[in-house]
């Protein structure tokens, strides 16, 4: 058998004529001990996925490091399985991050005005979403993976795909995670998140004449992200926190200042206005020009979204007509979708049988459009750039307008609205992730229908985990203003949007200015998203990822041919993925343990709490993440 793919895995042949990786035998890959470990990899992930993604508005596609894990406990646990088991632990891996990737878009929104979800609510919800995004996209899998075969790359696809059958790599990709993964919950231990003896953030900040603030956290999961996203990325949204910190900050405090208004703060009557400091001006009004700057991207990637729609609804019709769309098991997905979406919009809706019916039809019909879109856009940039934001703003705002002309305007109608949203940001995030496991179980030569099952007890499972997570947090979740522990970009845009259309209380020339902002952007050809969220984000949390984006230019730079330089590159992401898996896991254990007072409200100080042990602690993150990348040896490395 050969050791890499065909050239035909890209293209170059239809794919009904396409001759997977494997060919002879079986091609079922489950058993019980590959189901528990995948039930495993999917709960890391997805927890790992919604901390992260909570903390930085940003998350990591685990479709790579599940199948480098995958294919270590395949080895050690189920050999027999070969690459078709690994190939379903990668796929339970996606499923799990990709149900936090939906969820912790809206969810938290709920806490952020100032109310409560049940465990039962979540669950309901989020499974009915993940089923029905499973279901309908399933009903379009001849055409989006192999009536597209070669016109639909599948970018990440393909990636996991080479990664699976390149079983050399990943003896050193797993390496370099375990070493990410113990330098990420080392230095996680000695932080706030857990025992709270050393400070970690480099602080300086300006309360006279030109009022600014520089922060950078030295946090190990968002030095990895950084060294996965890139320095364009990193650039863009340190670009932007400079312009909030630097020039829209130091401007409102100049004006606050010269007009020494006695007038409260909006939102803090504690406070006036004359005498606002760096702090109450970034949490009450900065943020919401970064809010109306998200809005603006949202729209413009929704309104640009309308020709992929429209075009993939007529193909999806065309595929339906000449019989190549369905099948029973993924209708009976589709109708359990349904059926629980229902039941959810029943439970939620608090006995307004009007609202649950209205509003759970109108979710299934934007679900429906926009798992389509989700799936063909996956097929063309992949998963870790597809335009949720926009959907769901776009969903969001049409869910909103039926809500306010029913006269449904309370905070328990705007619970009830923010749940439903849910429902459909997890249905467009599954119809992703599912696309991109189910291509490569296509290239392998797996069987969908188990890849289909595994999925859904892998995105089940990730529900359960999201939610737990989520009500775990919500004490630190549901803070708002400056500095707050999670910045929660997303959840805190879908709370604006849905509060202010409702009740009107915002600071609108804020918002609006930040909408106009995003316009110039837009114009300026700049990625309006990527922009707004560096402008929202804490600058502590650009800050760092820039670093760890310089930080993979240095290797880079450093490497002496390209062939070195893609060897430890490809260390670095695993390396990084290790940062974030254990940041995030070590943080959130440690949260477990200070909630339940296993461990004690402990706090730096002398040096521990300058400035200089921040800094110290920096220094040694790089250090301990830089060596090994440049000491890292492959035998195919001259």
């Amino acid at each position: 058998m050969n050791k890499k793919l065909s050239k035909e895995a890209y293209g170059g042949v239809s794919g009904k004529d396409y001759v997977p990786y494997i060919t002879n035998g079986s091609k079922l890959g489950g058993n019980v001990t590959v189901l528990i470990i995948g039930i495993l990899l999917a709960a890391l992930f997805s927890a790992s996925t919604a901390y992260s993604g909570m903390k930085a508005g940003l998350t990591v596609a685990a479709g790579i490091p599940g199948s480098i894990l995958g294919s270590v406990f395949v080895t050690i646990f189920a050999k027999s399985k070969g690459i078709l088991g690994k190939n379903l632990m990668q796929g339970m891996s996606s499923g799990g991050e990709s149900i936090a990737s939906g969820m912790i878009f809206v969810m938290p929104a709920i806490l952020l005005i100032g109310a409560h979800v049940s465990a039962l609510e979540g669950f309901i919800i989020g499974v009915g979403g993940a089923l029905f995004g499973l279901g309908a996209t399933s009903l379009i899998y001849n055409y989006l993976i192999v009536e597209e075969h070669g016109n639909l790359m599948y970018p990440e696809s393909m990636a996991i795909s080479e990664t699976l059958v390149a079983s050399e790599g990943a003896k050193d990709s797993i390496r370099f995670m375990g070493i990410g993964f113990v330098i990420g919950g080392l230095l996680t231990v000695v932080t706030s998140s857990f025992l709270n003896v050393t400070n970690n953030v480099i602080s300086f900040v300006n309360e006279s004449f030109y009022k600014w603030r520089f922060q950078l956290e030295v946090n190990p999961l968002l030095l990895g992200i950084g060294f996965i996203v890139g320095l364009p990325v990193a650039l863009t949204m340190f670009s932007s926190s400079i312009l909030s910190n630097f020039v829209i900050t130091p401007l409102i405090g100049y004006f606050a200042t010269l007009g020494a208004s006695t007038a409260p703060v909006w939102n803090n009557p504690s406070v006036t206005i004359g005498t606002m400091q760096v702090g109450d001006i970034a949490g009450s009004y900065v943020k919401y020009i970064g809010a109306g700057i998200m809005l603006s991207g949202g729209l413009i990637g929704a309104i640009r979204l309308i020709p992929t729609v429209v075009s993939s609804i007529k193909e999806t019709m065309n595929a339906k007509a000449t019989g190549k769309g369905s099948g029973t098991q993924q209708t009976v997905i589709l109708l359990g979708g349904m059926i629980v979406g229902f039941v959810g919009g029943f439970i939620i809706s608090g006995g307004n049988t009007i609202m649950a019916i209205l509003t759970t039809i109108l979710s299934l019909i934007l679900s429906m459009l926009f798992t389509i879109v989700a799936g063909r856009l996956t097929g063309t940039i992949g998963t870790s750039n597809l335009p949720v934001s926009g959907m769901t703003i776009a969903s969001i705002v049409i869910v909103t307008l039926l809500f306010v002309s029913m006269g449904w305007t309370s905070q328990a109608d705007n619970r009830t609205l923010l749940l439903f949203g849910t429902f459909i940001v997890t249905a467009i995030a599954t119809a992703g992730g599912y696309c991109q496991s189910q291509k490569v179980t296509f290239i392998i030569g797996g069987d969908k229908n188990e890849m289909q099952k595994y999925y859904a007890i892998a995105s089940i499972v990730g529900v359960a985990v999201v939610t737990g997570v989520i009500l775990l947090l919500a004490d630190q979740l549901s803070m708002t203003g400056d500095n707050v522990p999670f910045a929660l970009p997303q959840a805190n845009l879908m709370a604006t949007l849905t509060s202010g259309i409702m009740s009107g209380e915002l600071p609108w020339v804020m918002i609006i200015a930040g909408v106009c902002l995003g316009i110039v952007f837009f114009l300026l050809n700049l990625p309006v998203m990527t922009v707004a969220i560096g402008f929202y984000l804490p600058i502590s949390t650009t800050s760092i990822i820039l670093v760890g984006a310089l930080l993979r230019v240095f290797v880079e730079k450093t490497s002496k041919n390209d062939e070195e330089k893609d060897y430890r590159l490809s260390n670095g992401v695993s390396l990084s993925s290790g940062l974030v898996a254990g940041g995030s896991i070590i943080g959130l254990i440690g949260i477990i343990l200070q909630v339940t007072g296993v461990v004690g409200s402990a706090s730096p100080a002398g040096f521990a709490s300058s400035n200089g042990m921040a800094a110290l602690l920096l220094v040694i993150l790089l250090v301990a993440t830089a060596i090994p990348l440049l000491n890292g040896k492959s035998k195919h490395v001259s």
